[in-house]
């Protein structure tokens, strides 16, 4: 057995965090194998005065890491999975998906004043499209600002500058026991999550079996049941960071449920479909894909084409 794995992740606090929680994982289940962090600074963490929409591209977290994956720097890659593309570098693809964390929005604002009774004009910190759209639609009131930088520094420009509140994941908070400044947590009928939002995954090599053995017992069934449907929604639509896109899957009682969005930056307009079907059926995760068309097809392809610049096709 491999004697040694390297992890590549980004530098952040939380991304630390995650990397070192499967480091831990990995020594639990093989106390023979030494795992050591290579931290890797990507374009997204680079590029902090841009919305990331106005970035553009996809794997703006990730491209480097994958860089590290190819040529040997790196056994294994562990990311936020919001962050992954749908589409992978041949030779590798996601392995390993670890249980899911709260996948919800979550509301930190000076004083704890709730979302409903922040004042009209508010000033409110979030750079996701996604979270804009169905803040818009619910207050068109607010004011939304981009912010941009790790959760800690989100967190302390609330308290430093001009901010009246800021949306941020719930599952970066509990992981960095950060709970003390939630204000309130939205549920997702009033706020659909991102695809993949809560998730930990791992990427590595498609022939390397030696490290796939390794990270194997780590897999999670159901959080990898949920993302497999929330990313073929996501594929469909050619999600990126510059579309309001939302993805929700949830496992109960041998049923997948699924619930998808796709908004118009405005908040204007929400298109909403939602899904389910038995876990044994085997072409469960088309359900993403189906879902999507349904959406494309009540204006969700105009969206697209706004977004995108060109023709309805």
């Amino acid at each position: 057995m491999k004697k040694k794995i390297t992890i590549g992740t980004r530098g952040s606090k939380l991304a630390l965090w995650q990397a070192n929680w499967v480091r831990d994982q990995i020594i639990k289940h093989h106390p023979d194998v030494e795992v050591e962090l290579l931290r890797i600074k990507t374009k997204g963490d680079k590029i902090l005065d841009v919305p990331l929409a106005q970035v553009g591209g996809k794997g703006l977290f990730v491209k480097e890491i994958e860089e590290a994956l190819l040529d040997g720097r790196a056994d294994i890659a562990v990311h936020s999975l919001k962050d992954v593309p749908t589409e992978f570098p041949d030779g590798l693809s996601l392995s390993i998906y670890l249980p899911r964390e709260d996948p919800r929005d979550m509301l930190i604002s000076k004083n704890k004043t709730p979302f409903k009774s922040l004042p009209s004009d508010a000033l409110v910190g979030t750079s996701s499209l996604r979270r804009k759209s169905q803040l818009l639609r619910e207050r068109s009131d607010l004011k939304l600002v981009d912010i941009r930088g790790n959760l800690d520094t989100r967190i302390r420009k609330l308290e430093t500058e001009e901010f009246d509140a800021i949306i941020v994941a719930a599952a970066g908070v509990k992981r960095l026991g950060l709970e003390e400044h939630t204000t309130e947590i939205f549920s997702t009928e009033m706020m659909l999550p991102a695809t993949g939002q809560g998730i930990v995954c791992i990427e590595a090599r498609e022939k390397d079996d030696e490290v796939l053995d390794i990270i194997r017992p780590l897999g999670h069934r159901e959080t990898e049941l949920a993302a497999q449907v929330e990313r073929t929604f996501l594929k469909r639509l050619e999600g990126g960071c510059q579309v309001p896109i939302a993805g929700h899957a949830v496992l109960e009682n041998g049923t997948i449920r699924f619930e998808g969005l796709l908004g118009s930056l405005d908040g204007k307009t929400i298109l909403q479909e939602s899904a389910s079907c038995k876990l044994d059926d085997p072409n469960y995760a088309e359900m993403g894909t189906a879902t999507a068309e349904k959406i494309l097809s009540r204006g969700g392809d105009t969206i697209l084409a706004e977004v995108y610049g060109r023709e309805v096709c």
